[in-house]
C-alpha cells in the first residue's frame, strides 16, 4: 500500500512538473505599468499562438545603468549564463555595451516583423544590424515645467537646456542622478554632444550648481516638478506626459530643446545563456506584435489599449500613427519631425562609465562646494573666465575616450582616477569660494 502510495505520489510530481507552465525571468528597470500590461497581454497572446502558458518574473535592479552595471557583474561571475532571459527597457546605450562585451543573444526576428520597422530614425538604429537588439518604444528627451510655479515666482521661460544654467534657477532644476539612470544619463550625453566638450561642460556644471538635489530614480523629478518641489526637471516622454495628463496642461509643459535633443530607441535583448530561450524569443517577437505597440500609445480602457495603467510610449511602427490617428494619446509623430541634432551613439556608448564617473565626482559628490562656488560667482557679477573656470573639466574629450577605451575595466586605476577628479574639483570649487576675500 505504501509502495503504490509513493509511486502515486512520484507519478503526481513528475506530471505536475511536466506541465509547469515555462517561467521567463526578465530583468528591467520599467515601472509597474509597463510590467503588468505587457504580463497580461503576452499571456494572452502567447495562449493564443502556442496553446499554453507562462509565467513573467520581473527583476528590479534600479534603473538602465544600474541594470547593466548588475548584469555586467553577474557575467563575471557566471559566464556561460546569469539565469535571466531578458533585458528590457533602459534605453540604447547599454545594449551597445553588452552588444560590445558578447553578452547578447543574436535573434533574428520574422521578415514581417522588420519590414514594420525602419532600420534607423535620423541615423540612430532602430536594431542591431546582428540582430542581438531590437528597439520596442522611442523615447524623447527634454525639461518638464511646472508653469504654475514659474510664473508665480516670475522665473524665466526655458526653451533649451542651456537655459537652465541661467542664475535665477538655483535650487529650482530638478535630475536624477546619472549614475543610476540611463535616461537621465543620455541627456547630458546629449548636452555634450550638442554643445561640444568644453561649452558643454560648462553647461553641465552650472545646471548642475541649479539642481536642488539628486534622486537615484528618474521618476522622482517629474513628481517633483508636478509638486512643486523644484520649477524645471530634466524629463524622458513617457514620464513628462503621464504627469502632464495627470494635471492638465495649463499647468505644466514639456519642452523639446529645439536643435539639441535626441529621440532613440528603448530596447529589448535576450541575454547570452538564457534558461528559457523559446519564450525568451516568444516575448521579443511579442513586443514588436500590433498588439503590444498598440498598449504602449492607447489611454487605458480603451479597445486594444491597456486595461488598468496608460503607458505613453511613442511606437517605433510609423503606420501606427496613422492608423490609430485620434486614438493615440501620443502628441505627435515622431516619424513626420525632425529627431533633432545628429546624435552619434558609437560615441556615447564608449564612453558611457566614464562619463557617470565624471558627473559624479565633478557634480554629484561636490554638491555642496560647487554650489558654493556658484553663488559667490553670481554675486560677484557673473564673470565669464570664472564661469568657464567653474565648468572647466579634469580631462579633454580625447583623454576621455583613450581612458574608456583603454583603462576604465581596471577597478583600482578606476577608483583612484574618480577620487583624482573629486579633489580637483574640491580645489577648484574652493578657489573659488575663497577668491572673494582677495
Amino acid at each position: 500500500m505504501r509502495k503504490a502510495i509513493l509511486i502515486i505520489s512520484i507519478i503526481l510530481i513528475a506530471t505536475n512538473t511536466l506541465w509547469a507552465a515555462p517561467k521567463l525571468i526578465i530583468v528591467s528597470p520599467h515601472w509597474e505599468g509597463i510590467r503588468k500590461e505587457f504580463t497580461r497581454t503576452y499571456q494572452q497572446w502567447y495562449m493564443k499562438n502556442y496553446g499554453g502558458n507562462v509565467e513573467i518574473e520581473w527583476l528590479d535592479q534600479g534603473g538602465g545603468a544600474d541594470v547593466l552595471r548588475y548584469i555586467k557583474s553577474e557575467f563575471s561571475k557566471k559566464p556561460d549564463g546569469i539565469g535571466i532571459d531578458l533585458f528590457f527597457g533602459g534605453g540604447l546605450e547599454p545594449y551597445l555595451e553588452l552588444a560590445k562585451s558578447n553578452l547578447l543573444y543574436s535573434y533574428r526576428v520574422s521578415d514581417k516583423q522588420l519590414k514594420n520597422i525602419p532600420s534607423s530614425y535620423y541615423g540612430i538604429p532602430l536594431y542591431d544590424k546582428q540582430y542581438r537588439w531590437y528597439g520596442v518604444a522611442l523615447s524623447g528627451f527634454g525639461i518638464l515645467e511646472n508653469s504654475v510655479v514659474t510664473k508665480k515666482l516670475g522665473l524665466p521661460a526655458v526653451k533649451t537646456w542651456a537655459d537652465l544654467t541661467h542664475p535665477r534657477l538655483r535650487g529650482w532644476v530638478g535630475s536624477a542622478d546619472p549614475r543610476h539612470s540611463g535616461s537621465v544619463h543620455m541627456m547630458y550625453e546629449i548636452i555634450l554632444q550638442a554643445y561640444g566638450w568644453e561649452r558643454g561642460w560648462e553647461n553641465i556644471t552650472l545646471l548642475g550648481a541649479n539642481v536642488k538635489s539628486f534622486p537615484k530614480t528618474a521618476s522622482v523629478t517629474p513628481e517633483d516638478v508636478k509638486l512643486g518641489e523644484v520649477a524645471y526637471g530634466l524629463a524622458i516622454d513617457v514620464y513628462a506626459w503621464s504627469k502632464i495628463n495627470e494635471v492638465g496642461k495649463d499647468k505644466m509643459r514639456f519642452i523639446f530643446p529645439q536643435g539639441v535633443t535626441v529621440i532613440n530607441p528603448d530596447c529589448i535583448a535576450i541575454l547570452k545563456g538564457a534558461p528559457n530561450l523559446t519564450e525568451a524569443k516568444s516575448f521579443l517577437e511579442f513586443t514588436l506584435t500590433s498588439e503590444a505597440q498598440k498598449l504602449l500609445m492607447l489611454p487605458k480602457g480603451t479597445p486594444e489599449g491597456p486595461k488598468e495603467f496608460t503607458l505613453t510610449r511613442m511606437s517605433v511602427i510609423p503606420r501606427l500613427y496613422e492608423e490609430l490617428n485620434s486614438r493615440s494619446i501620443i502628441p505627435f509623430n515622431p516619424f513626420r519631425s525632425h529627431g533633432g541634432m545628429k546624435y552619434n551613439f558609437e560615441i556615447g556608448s564608449a564612453r558611457y562609465m566614464i562619463l557617470n564617473d565624471l558627473i559624479g565626482a565633478m557634480i554629484i559628490d561636490t554638491h555642496s562646494e560647487l554650489i558654493q562656488a556658484w553663488n559667490k560667482i553670481i554675486a560677484r557679477g557673473l564673470n565669464p573666465m570664472e564661469k568657464h573656470q567653474l565648468g572647466r573639466p579634469p580631462i579633454s574629450e580625447e583623454e576621455a575616450l583613450q581612458l574608456a577605451q583603454t583603462k576604465w575595466n581596471d577597478q583600482a586605476f578606476r577608483n583612484q582616477k574618480i577620487a583624482e577628479w573629486i579633489r580637483f574639483a574640491q580645489q577648484k570649487y574652493t578657489s573659488l569660494i575663497k577668491t572673494n576675500k582677495n
